[in-house]
């Protein structure tokens, strides 16, 4: 079962719906003293909140909070410090903002959590492999975004190899997640993929997945993608973090018209000018 044809939006929560029919920019949030970009300058709540108001202000559809770090070799933090970051950061969100949330996480106990708090989809790069993340995101009723990883983020960097090409393995993968989602009662209308740019990828796998992206298509599920500020465009442009918006552009305009649904970004911005300058080429004559 895939998304209906029919279908015109895709629900996310009891306040927000959202347009199958355009492509959407996703500001990331990051609440973690270690993020690999933003460094943890908005894990103070009003800092945060500040951040999301300019996000929304610049064209995000979505905010997307995160308190785990997942960049290649950070280590996992407990779930009552996941809690403890997060959870007053999407209760602020939701409700002084009216903000459609979304949620990196993992930890069945946090989704729970935010789902009662208002966020409106879950955002896992483990794809509900953790014990009891699958029922509990079945749970919300929320929307859900499975990625391709293979490990651990501290582990997933190591010598990764693939069997297949990479764009075979990432949608063999997904397949998988998604009829074990389907299995446990979670409706095809629910689920969204990421390839997962950067989890356990090297350069050239990475740079073969984006110019074959197009192939994830015959999976029937909307794609995320996020490819801001990462290793590839360091590693392809020598380029450090901060130098990375005009290589993560060229992605995000490559990804859009190889199909990509939302575009998960740091540079709201220049990303959503991206988005909507490559939509309306894509639409010319229609």
């Amino acid at each position: 079962m895939t998304m209906s044809k029919a279908a015109t939006f895709m629900s996310c929560g009891d306040h927000h719906q959202l347009s199958l029919e355009c492509p959407h920019v996703m500001g990331i949030l990051n609440v973690t003293p270690d993020s690999f970009s933003d460094g943890g300058q908005h894990a103070v709540a009003d800092a945060a909140l500040r951040r999301a108001e300019k996000m929304l202000l610049e064209g995000a559809s979505i905010i997307d909070v995160g308190g785990e770090s997942t960049r290649p070799g950070a280590t996992p933090v407990g779930v009552q410090q996941e809690m403890d970051r997060v959870l007053p950061i999407v209760e602020r969100l939701t409700g002084e903002l009216g903000a459609l949330v979304s949620v990196d996480t993992s930890a069945p106990e946090i989704m729970t959590a935010v789902a009662s708090a208002g966020a409106g989809m879950i955002n896992d790069v483990r794809s509900l492999r953790r014990p009891g993340a699958l029922e509990a995101a079945a749970a919300t009723g929320l929307p859900i975004c499975l990625m391709h990883m293979v490990g651990e983020p501290d582990n997933m960097q190591n010598d990764p190899r693939y069997a297949r090409p990479v764009e075979d393995e990432v949608a063999a993968f997904l397949a998988q997640q998604i009829e074990r989602c389907l299995n446990a009662g979670i409706a095809g209308e629910r689920l969204l993929v990421d390839p997962g740019f950067g989890f356990a990828k090297t350069l050239a796998h990475n740079l073969r997945l984006m110019n074959r992206l197009e192939y994830l298509q015959r999976l029937g599920y909307p794609l995320l993608v996020g490819t801001s500020r990462k290793g590839m465009i360091g590693r392809a442009l020598s380029r450090e973090v901060d130098e990375r918006l005009y290589g993560g552009l060229a992605l995000t305009t490559l990804a859009i018209s190889k199909g990509a649904w939302i575009i998960r970004t740091h540079d709201v911005a220049a990303s959503a000018d991206a988005v909507g300058m490559t939509s309306a080429v894509l639409k010319e004559g229609k």
